[in-house]
């Protein structure tokens, strides 16, 4: 698994488009949007070396500061412009409100592309880059405010101890959100879908690329990876509550979510 993501991570985020024809964008964007995180939230990304996730959280964070901002400022109709604008300068500096991302990922390949990404788009504050294995986390226990791993637990080898990890790293009501390309329920549809993905998906591996063996595999492991109610079962039995599960695009991908209480 890990030659596979090594060789296909320069060409990651090009695959990526060209085989969900730009749909995984709008499937993060749901997963963030779901997590809904507030200023000060602390997330821990696993698996995810490109940046993707993390970028979107800071993206969110931001814009959820610049409303409270804006309200605050509403607020006090009777001070002066200067005083506005220092207060509005001081609250500006602090676009994130102490939240922060940490992005943990097994392979160096993919950190390195999501750190010139997040340099060449501009991201540097609240943001930092962990080398790790999600079966054996670097991290203390109850740390985090969020855990999302978005299209990457079918790649771990024991998805128990991820979960485990996962459970572990939370703080008591810390929230877990797993986005994974999943199993669609309609004969026709899981069909074509399969026909799609066995027939042209290496294809595209093989031309933009020039590697069909990892995308074939990519293409396996999202066939041999947990149907929806299964994996739930396995994150209620690591111990999370209120686990429940959304499927987007009639299951092509799910978004399971649970709490540690």
């Amino acid at each position: 698994v890990y030659q596979v993501f090594e060789s296909v991570a320069k060409k990651y985020d090009v695959m990526n488009d060209s085989m969900t024809l730009g749909i995984h964008r709008v499937w993060k964007d749901i997963l963030v949007h779901k997590m809904n995180p507030s200023p000060g939230t602390l997330l821990l990304d696993v698996a995810g070396g490109t940046g993707d996730i993390a970028f979107r959280f800071i993206n969110y964070v931001r814009a959820v500061r610049e409303r409270q901002l804006q309200r605050k400022l509403k607020h006090h109709q009777d001070l002066s412009w200067q005083e506005i604008f220092e207060n509005y300068q001081e609250d500006k500096s602090d676009s994130l409100g102490d939240s922060q991302v940490v992005v943990c990922d097994i392979n160096r390949e993919m950190l390195k592309v999501g750190k010139q990404k997040a340099q060449h788009l501009g991201y540097s504050k609240g943001l930092s880059w962990v080398l790790g294995n999600a079966e054996e986390l670097p991290f203390d226990d109850d740390m985090f405010d969020v855990y999302t791993i978005a299209f990457g637990i079918r790649n771990v080898t024991r998805i128990d101890l991820a979960l485990e990890e996962a459970y572990r790293v939370l703080k008591p009501g810390g929230r877990f959100l797993c986005l994974e390309f999943s199993h669609v329920s309609n004969p026709l549809l899981s069909r074509l879908y399969d026909l799609y993905s066995f027939q042209v998906i290496p294809v595209l591996g093989e031309v933009i690329a020039g590697d069909w063996k990892s995308y074939q595999y990519l293409v396996e492991s999202i066939r041999r990876f947990p149907p929806q109610e299964e994996l739930k079962a396995m994150i209620e039995d690591t111990g999370f509550f209120k686990v429940d599960y959304e499927n987007l695009n009639f299951g092509i991908v799910a978004i399971h979510s649970g709490f540690k209480l």
